[in-house]
């Protein structure tokens, strides 16, 4: 008995000691931080930038895509598309501390002014849009800029070349196109200094904003340089008929006939010219010349005509653009459209450029802040110098010449310093072809 009493007491002793002694073998509790060899991040290590798309700036614009201007239209939107296709794919473009793309919302306005302006409000109001891009054709343009004013919006636009457009005080339209006032007279300079004696010069012109300002500014340059202005004389837009205006003018037998219009108005002239007989010494037009369609349609009846142009391969610009050059430009776009570009397309490639500047200045997405920085923007581009007067227009950019020789081919005449091919003179006389 005694014996078992003690065996109990030394046992009992034994367990009180193992709980209440230390235990090795326990897994220590986990660390409240992480361990010396995994150290956390520092707190002040730079952010890196996010990955191109994170940004997407959208662009809004009413475009001609049907109704008379939809071929120039259908150029607009190329050019639009061409240039935000190779910036976004070259990584986009940097504004602030990201990298930003461009998107472009389109709508087709039916090449009518009042439809432009509903749907430029249209993509305010329904889409969000913050900035826009321009239409075809100065009305349209104009119509569009006073819902860019109401709104407060950026309106970059390089297709109306009106100074109607920017003589309203606005303050949030900028044009990368040289106004409408300079389209022909480099063309009469180039008349001049092939041939000092020519004395007269008659006008036509379309019944529109642009058309009307494009033969205003002919006529008051003409008049300064010597010339008499025999037949000054407008037609209405929708006309289907202009054999009055060619058969008043072959009458008066002008050294110099000039054309104030757009591409189907041009044709119009031109073929009606043939059938009365009405050949002038020089024969040039403010718009279609230039354009694919304008051989297409005539044929080697556009031989020997000339038409001014905003922008040709053969200018010689060495841009801050992914393009550079006017024939870099030319080349990747008829690689992948099939055609050469007029310059349509190449100034509607401008105005998203002159975006991208804008907002890489502005480093910010803030429309008043991108607003002020096209105000003060002045850069080299592959069309030429990008700079905005008081008003908005570009007045820095000079216009060049371009005639349809009887190869079939457009070649640049003018300026003289990047002219592809002599300046073809006289114009062959119908009867002789």
């Amino acid at each position: 008995m005694v014996k078992r009493l003690a065996y109990l007491l030394i046992v009992v002793s034994m367990l009180w000691l193992a709980a209440c002694g230390p235990t090795p073998t326990e897994a220590p509790a986990p660390p409240t931080e992480a361990p010396t060899k995994a150290p956390a991040p520092p707190t002040e290590a730079p952010t890196p930038p996010p990955a191109v798309g994170e940004c997407v700036i959208k662009l809004g614009a009413a475009v001609s895509l049907t109704g008379k201007s939809a071929k120039l239209g259908e150029y607009t939107r190329d050019g639009y598309e061409f240039f935000i296709k190779h910036l976004n794919e070259a990584g986009g473009f940097s504004v602030g501390d990201q990298m930003c793309t461009f998107e472009l919302v389109l709508y087709d306005d039916e090449t009518n002014a009042d439809r432009a302006a509903q749907l430029a409000e249209k993509l305010i109001t329904e889409d969000d849009i913050k900035f826009l891009l321009g239409p075809y054709g100065s009305g349209p343009t104009y119509a569009v800029a006073a819902i860019a004013e109401k709104y407060e919006v950026p309106h970059v636009e390089a297709n109306g070349a009106a100074v109607k457009i920017f003589s309203q005080g606005y303050k949030h339209t900028f044009g990368v196109l040289t106004p409408a006032p300079y389209y022909l007279g480099g063309m009469i300079d180039l008349a001049l200094q092939t041939d000092p004696n020519l004395k007269t010069v008659a006008i036509v012109i379309e019944n529109d904003a642009f058309s009307i300002e494009v033969a205003e500014g002919a006529k008051e340059y003409a008049e300064g340089k010597g010339l008499e202005v025999v037949y000054f004389e407008e037609y209405p837009a929708a006309t289907q008929d202009v054999s009055s205006l060619v058969t008043a003018m072959k009458g008066l037998s002008p050294d110099i006939v000039l054309g104030a219009g757009h591409l189907q108005d041009t044709l119009l002239v031109v073929k009606q010219s043939k059938d009365v007989g009405l050949s002038a010494k020089v024969m040039g037009f403010s718009v279609g010349p230039v354009t694919p369609e304008f051989r297409d349609s005539l044929g080697a009846d556009a031989d020997y005509i000339i038409g001014s142009t905003q922008w040709s391969p053969a200018m010689q610009y060495d841009g801050e653009d992914i393009f550079g050059t006017p024939a870099k430009f030319a080349e990747m776009f008829q690689a992948e459209y099939g055609y050469e570009p007029p310059y349509h397309v190449a100034e509607s490639a401008a105005a998203i450029f002159a975006y991208q500047k804008a907002f890489e200045v502005a480093g910010s997405l803030d429309q008043k802040a991108v607003r002020d920085a096209l105000a003060g923007l002045d850069v080299m581009s592959f069309y030429g110098r990008i700079k905005f007067n008081e008003q908005g227009m570009n007045i820095y950019k000079p216009m060049g010449c371009q005639q349809n020789f009887p190869d079939g081919k457009l070649y640049t005449v003018s300026p003289v310093e990047v002219a592809e091919k002599e300046f073809l003179y006289p114009f062959k006389p119908w009867e002789e072809r």
